[in-house]
Order: structure tokens, then sequence, then C-alpha cells
């Protein structure tokens, strides 16, 4: 039953049930977050009902917003109408003008009556646009409403998709017919000049004027963004969830919602989504849609007229799904009902329209937008999708690795077999077309060639030589700053920024992949090997060698670019960023492949200061957010937000206080002191006392037990010594055990033997009594699976977590932040705060798996003593901090979490 909770300020939050009270808290602080325009942080637990708090609230507080706005619109509206009368009842007047005196002129030095002309002119001016918004609002509402009752609309729509199916259908079987008629009866070879006597393919006024995207209805083209919330998070099963939860809600039969995703999730063309890479999608998308947009044969220039008749039909293929009229139908179907990517899909199917640009046609009237992070966080993208932030509410979920995210987006990577593989296409590509290429192409082109063969000489290679037989006399990892970087590689002396804007306009990389895969077997034959030309020889002898890693090698593949240039476009980019904000990393290994230039984002801030200048209001939401001076300091502050505007949020959990028991073990049943550093971490006698802690908690846990390591390489030593001494058989008796896979695609099929498992031993009274899951800090399972009731009884973390202090990256971004960050007293040098904020938010991050609704129960344990200390118990989560206790020895604290799990086991 659908509860109501009445906040102070006489704020309505509509809810699907009675909020728990953390819940109230949460939406009253974020409506007025929203009023007030402010920067929040907002922590909830998860199973705290956080993805409902921040639906009600935020769209209780548009739905307020809408309404004031619409009432201060009237009342513009009839005093701008007043306002207008008067002005034409009385004009001012030329006599007026001549009495005027000193005292009657403006603020300006302005006459009075001009003062008041200028601002009566103004006043109409909004009533004028008010006037259009109103008139676009009404049209909008009234289409959809007619979506909503008329059914013989949809209908009608389906019978024109059928007819258009069937002269479809009809032209195939005439083409095949005319196929086979050649086929039986040998085709006379056309004399020079004759082809211009075949007629093209047929378009008519009608089609050429929907293909362009132009359409009668100018006002769905240019509809005025409204007010809105854009709600971005990391994955597409989590966007899915979200928007399943706004289904659910009260607010899901009224808001216009619309979800955008990528070509590869939205793409409903068979021929382009088997493609698989995302790149070859892109590409072959807007191929299509070139195509679909090009001129009439009368006005093709005539280089165009000369291609081969071949070629000009396999780039010109244009896509059935890209029809203007369909996806304005597929918008207002959005935006009539609450739909996720898969019914989005479905619907694009069903309509024969593009859900990909049937969305973001559906963006301007949209009142909830939900995207993925990239989407939102890069500048480019967010143009290309139609994007406008100003005066809009973003709310970013899930957001405890946003610093990570925008990073990782913004920083780019390029190996040397990647530099060479492109020198030698867009060589070939020059040899092939020179002659029919412009000077300023040619240019562009040159310059781009000596980029690349610089890049290659500033690694210490040969680009005329096979990057994978080709030694490099110096080895090791060297930083730059950008400006040192471009010095030393002798390229200073060229705009990049050019170059860059080059390489967007022309599509070059674009073009260099279809000249690649179209002529690559066609050029410069081989004596040696008939059927391999020289070219393809080189072409194939400069891709990377096998992977021996198998494990990785598969993942490899998939997330390879479709063209080495594609990706070193990117590296370019990042190398217009200003000196002081990003770092250039060569690393130099034992042959050219397998070194690699890479560009190192310091500063995250930069590209996050265009979003919270341009928002009304910005929320950055998580489950478990702490420690959030990260936030503050690197984020916020650095992007220029004053700490005034910037407001936290943090709510305790919904579970009674005695349904969970963290603690903190600083030694074994052994009395070993638990200290997993570097140094320590993989001695004999370290390694066999966890095992030792693993065997006692195994005895008393009921159901799962999830254990986190810091490392893969970590736990494949562990799980190798306790094979070898037996304390992995030892494990087995009263757990079976599972191992974290390393590939992706093996996760699910472990995590569901893992479930399958407990389950059956709870039905099933006998020695072994559920399973344990020896998982990664990091890995797959440390984020985004839920060990909910018997699946994670308890959550042990071995050691905590630090990052790599020896990578270059780590230590460059540290002294950054000690440069550029304020010392505060009595605290560590922002540089080591990384490192310790970096290594909590990785333990906060797994220890959260567990405990996900109001009746559930677990145990956490934190082996080592480090976290003991004062400083490192602060940056726990709030509803872990208050309440955990501190071991000294292993007798008290087995004692301790046997009568926990006996009492909670008799309870449930």
């Amino acid at each position: 039953m659908a509860g109501e909770a009445r906040e102070t300020g006489g704020v309505h939050f509509p809810f699907p049930y009675t909020p728990y009270s953390i819940q109230k808290d949460f939406m009253a602080e974020l409506y007025q977050l929203l009023e007030a325009g402010k920067i929040g942080i907002f922590e909830s637990p998860t199973g705290t009902g956080k993805s409902l708090s921040l639906i009600c609230g935020a769209l209780s507080w548009l739905r307020d917003f809408e309404q004031k706005k619409r009432q201060e619109e009237a009342r513009l509206l009839e005093s701008g109408a007043l306002t207008v009368n008067d002005g034409k009842a009385q004009p001012p007047s030329l006599s007026a003008s001549c009495q005027e005196t000193p005292e009657t002129r403006g603020p300006a030095g302005e006459p009075d009556w001009v003062t008041q002309f200028v601002q009566r002119k103004e006043e109409r001016a909004l009533v004028d646009r008010l006037k259009e918004e109103q008139i676009r609002r009404k049209k909008r509402e009234e289409r959809l409403q007619q979506l909503r009752h008329n059914t013989q609309l949809k209908y009608a729509a389906k019978r024109a998709r059928q007819e258009e199916e069937e002269v479809e259908r009809l032209l195939r079987l005439s083409r095949e017919m005319l196929a086979a008629g050649a086929g039986a009866e040998q085709q006379e070879q056309l004399e020079s000049g004759e082809e211009e006597l075949v007629l093209e393919e047929y378009e008519s006024d009608e089609e050429t004027r929907t293909a362009s995207g132009v359409d009668e209805d100018e006002d769905d083209l240019e509809e005025e963004h409204v007010t809105k919330i854009y709600y971005c998070s990391r994955t597409h099963s989590q966007l899915a969830q979200f928007v399943h939860e706004v289904q659910k809600s009260p607010f899901g039969k009224d808001t216009r919602l619309v979800s955008l995703g990528s070509r590869q999730n939205l793409c409903v063309n068979k021929d382009v989504n088997r493609l698989g890479s995302v790149q070859l999608i892109n590409d072959r998308c807007v191929e299509m849609q070139r195509s679909k947009h090009a001129p009439s044969s009368e006005k093709r220039s005539k280089a165009e007229a000369e291609k081969p008749k071949r070629r000009r039909q396999e780039g010109g293929t244009a896509c059935p799904f890209y029809n203007h009229e369909q996806m304005q139908l597929l918008r207002d179907e959005v935006l009539l009902e609450v739909k996720d990517i898969e019914q989005l899909v479905a619907l694009g199917k069903e309509a024969r329209a593009c859900p990909y640009y049937g969305s973001r046609l559906a963006i301007p009237a949209a009142q909830l937008v939900v995207l993925p992070y990239q989407m939102l966080l890069h500048a480019a993208t967010r143009r290309v999708a139609g994007i406008r932030l100003q005066g809009q509410v973003v709310i970013i979920d899930e957001a405890h690795n946003l610093i990570d995210t925008i990073t990782t987006i913004h920083s780019s990577e390029v190996s040397g077999s990647q530099l060479c593989q492109a020198h030698a296409q867009l060589r070939q590509y020059t040899e092939r077309y020179g002659k029919r290429l412009k000077a300023k192409n040619l240019m562009y082109i040159k310059q781009i060639l000596y980029l690349l063969e610089k890049f290659v000489a500033v690694l210490g290679g040969d680009i005329k030589q096979n990057p994978n037989t080709q030694s490099l006399s110096k080895t090791g990892t060297e930083l730059q700053t950008i400006n040192d970087f471009l010095f030393q590689s002798q390229i200073d002396n060229i705009n990049l920024f050019k170059v860059q804007r080059y390489c967007d306009k022309s599509r070059v990389s674009r073009k260099l992949f279809g000249f690649t895969e179209r002529h690559g077997v066609i050029l410069a034959s081989s004596r040696e090997h008939p059927r391999l030309t020289g070219f393809q020889r080189f072409m194939q002898g400069l891709q990377p060698q096998a992977n021996d890693d198998p494990v990785q090698e598969g993942e490899a593949r998939g997330s390879q670019p479709a063209s080495p240039l594609m990706h070193i476009e990117g590296f370019l980019a990042a190398l217009t960023t200003a000196n002081q904000d990003g770092r250039v990393i060569l690393s130099r290994q034992g042959t050219l492949s397998q070194s690699s230039l890479k560009f190192l984002l310091l500063n995250p801030a930069v590209h996050f200061a265009q979003v919270v200048k341009e928002c009304r209001a910005v929320v950055i939401a998580g489950g478990t957010m702490q420690p959030v001076s990260d936030f503050r300091e690197q984020l916020l502050a650095c992007a220029g937000v004053g700490a005034e505007r910037v407001v936290e949020f943090s709510c305790g959990h919904v579970i009674p206080p005695d349904n969970i028991l963290p603690m903190v073990i600083c030694s074994g049943p052994s009395n070993q002191q638990l200290e997993f550093t570097y140094q320590k971490r993989e001695l004999p006698q370290m390694v066999d006392e966890t095992g030792r802690v693993l065997c006692n908690l195994c005895n008393v846990v009921p159901g799962g037990l999830v254990c986190f390591f810091p490392s893969y390489e970590y736990l494949r030593q562990v799980h190798a010594r306790w094979e070898q001494n037996g304390l992995l058989a030892r494990l087995a008796v009263r757990k079976k055990v599972f191992q974290e896979p390393r590939r992706a695609n093996q996760v699910e099929q472990v995590l569901t033997d893992y479930s399958r498992c407990i389950k059956a031993c709870g039905q099933a009274a006998g020695t072994v009594t559920g399973a344990l899951l020896l998982s990664v800090v990091g890995g797959k399972m440390s984020e985004g699976i839920n060990f909910s009731d018997s699946l994670g009884r308890c959550v042990v973390m071995v050691g905590m977590p630090y990052p790599n202090i020896k990578s270059p990256e780590l230590q460059e971004k540290m002294a950054y932040l000690d440069q550029t960050l304020p010392k505060t007293l009595g605290q560590p040098p922002p540089g080591k705060a990384l490192v310790e904020n970096l290594c909590m938010k990785a333990v906060n991050q797994s220890i959260g798996r567990a405990i996900r609704h109001q009746k559930d129960f677990a145990s956490i344990v934190l082996l080592d003593q480090r976290y003991a200390r004062p400083a490192t118990l602060a940056k726990l989560p709030a509803w872990i901090r208050d309440c955990v206790e501190v071991k000294a020895t292993f007798g008290p604290a087995f004692a301790a979490l046997r009568k926990f799990h006996r009492e909670k086991s008799a309870a449930s």
C-alpha cells in the first residue's frame, strides 16, 4: 500500500510504502539541496532503499518546480498582456521627450521614456517566448494524449510500415528475377559510356525529404529542453534496475523518462549489430546515414561518379531503421511510458525505427534521462548526444569510483605496434590516392605521418622496421610533462589542436580503416607468397604476437579498436591538455611492439568543472562514499566549487545494531600478529595463520563465507600453499571451497554453483555447512554482487589492499596532489592521504557486499592489526564504525563470533 510522508515545509513525498525514517531524512535533504542549487555528497548504505529515495525526492522537487514555473508563467503572461495593452494605449510621444528634465532620466542617463520603451520591448519578447513554449508544450501533451487513447495512430503507422515492407519485398523479388535471368543467359558487357544509360536506384521526393531528417513540423526538431534530471550510473544493469524502480514508484505512470545507451546496446539493424566491435558498429552506422543523406546523382562530383559500381553499392546502403517519421513516433512512445533499454529495443524492432536516434529525439521533452557515466562525463560525447546541462540537475549514482572513472575516460595509451600499423596503413593510403587528394589533405596526412614517426623514435624504435622483432637498447619507464614530451619528440612545432580538428572533421581514421579492409589484399604482389601480398604480410607482421595469458587474450581481442589510428587520435587529443594537468609515461619494454606511450590525467576536476558550472545542482551518491575528503578536495575544490555550496549527507543502516558484528582481529589462533604488509604477507607463518583463522570461522559461520584478498597473485600463492600443507582440505571439511575466476565469462557460473551449494547444504544436515568463496578486492565480485542472507553470513578482509606504491602513475599523482592541495595541520600530506583513501574505499566497497536488507545479519572480520588505528577506523562507513570491536587476541574474537551466529541462526 502506498504511503505518503509530509515533511517540514509542507512537502509531500509520494512513496510506494511507508518509508523508513532515514529515507524521509534523505528525501528532505535532497529536496532542499535541489531547491538551493547546491552540490551534494549523499551516502546511503545498500539495502536502505537509496534508489527509491533518490527517485521520490528528486521527482517531488521537479513536480513542485514545474508547478511553480507554470504559475509564474501565467502571472507573467497576464501582467505582460496588461503592459502591452498599456503600451499601445499610451505610446511615447515626442512632446514628452521634449519636456524631459534631468530628474526624469534613467539610471544609465537615458530618458525615462527610452528606458520604459526598452523595458516594455523586453517584456513583450519574454511574453512571446513564453507563449511559444506554451504552444509547444500543449502540442506535445496533445500528441501524447492522442497516442495514449487513440490506438488508430499506432495501427496507421503499422500499416504504413507493412506497405513499405511489401514494396521492399517486391523490389527484392524483382532484383532476384533479374539476377536469375542474367545467370541463365550470359549478360553482355556494357560498352564505354553505356553504363550511364542504366537506371540508378530510384528515390522519390518524399523519401528524400524524410531521409534528410527534414520534417514539416519544425517544432519537433527545435523543441526547448525542459528542466530535467540526468541520472547516470556505471553499468547498463544498474541503469535498468533504476528504471524498474521508477516503474514501481508512484511517479512511474506520469514521468517522461528516456534511457540512453550506446549503439552496441540499442542498434536493431542485425547486419550492423553483428559486427561486434563498438567502433565498427559506430562507423558503419555513420556511413549508412551518410548514404541516406547523399545528394542526388545530378549533384555528385565527377570523381564520385567514376568510382567502380561495386564499391558504390557496398558503401551506399542506407539503414532502413533511420526513418525520421518512424523515429518521431518512437520518440512519442518513449515519452508516453517508462521503458528500460530492453523494452526500447523491442519497441524499435516493432516500429522499424532506430532506438539509438529515437531516444535522443526524446531528450528535450524528457523529465528524467537515464544514461551511463561515460556519456555524461565526456564533453564531446555529451555534445554528440544532444545533452544540455545548463540549468539542469545531475545525479551520479554508484559514485564511489567517480574520480577514477573521469581519469580513465580521459587517459589514453598507444603501443609501438599500433604506431607502426597506423604509419604503414596511412603511407599505403597516400601512395594509392595521393594524386586524388587536395593539398591541405596531403599536408595534414604528412603531419600525422611525421607525428607517428617521432612517437616511435622517442621510444627508441625505427618506424621502418618490424616492431615485433625490433629490440630496444634502453628499457624502463620514464615520466615527462606534456611540454617536455613534445620537445623531446621534436613535435612542438606542430599545432596539435589543428591536427585533432582535422582528424575529427575529415574522419581520416575511418577512411583508413575502410581502405585497409577493402584493398589490403590487392596491393603489390609477392613472388614468394603469391596468395599473400607484401603489404598484407607486412601488416600481419605488425600485429602483436599471441598473448601467453589465455585469460586476458579473449578480453583484449574484444576491446581492440577497429583501426590503430582511431586509438592514436585519442592520444593526440589528450596531448592538448594543459601542461600541469597531465603527464606522459614512456614505457620501454623488450621490443617496440611491447612498449607504449600513455597519457595520464592528473587533474580530473578540469573535466568535471564544466558539469558543476552549468548544472543547477549535482548530487554524487553511493552506498559507500567514505572517505569523502577525496571528493571535496580533488574533485569539487579543484573544480572551483566553494565549500559553502557543498552539502554532505550520510544516513545509518535500516538493520538493528545487533544484526551486524564488525570486528578487527589483530592476531591469530597461534598468537601470530596479523599484519599483511608487502614484506610480511608472503611469509609461510602468515599464510598458514590466515588458513587457521578461516578454519575456525568455517566451524561457526553458517551458510556462505566470502573472503577477500588484496590481489589475484597473492590469492594464487595462498591457495597453492594451503593445497600443499593440507589447510585447503581442512577447510573443505566444513565448506566447499570456490575461487573467483579471472575470466569474466566464468563469474556467473561460479556464483551459481556457490549459491546452489549453500542452498543444498541448508536443506540437508551434514558436516558441510555451506561454501567458502575466495575473492579479490577490486575483482569481479567486490562490486555489484549481492551476497545477501545465507550467501554472505560473514565477510573476511585479509590485509589492507593498498595500491602499488611503486607505480609511476601513483607516485606522480601523489606528487601532484602534494604540490597543488593545501596541507592541513595534523593530517598526512595529500599524497599519502590519497593512498590511504584508495585502500579504504576498496575495503568499504568489498565489505558492503553483505547486509542487503532490514532482516539480514552478518559478521565482518578485518584481519590486520593496522585496521585498529583510529585514523583507519574513522574511514569506515558510519554504520560499521559505530559498532566495530577491536580484538587483540583470537580467543575472545572467536567466542564473540560463535555467540553471534548461534543466536542469529536460532532466531531466523
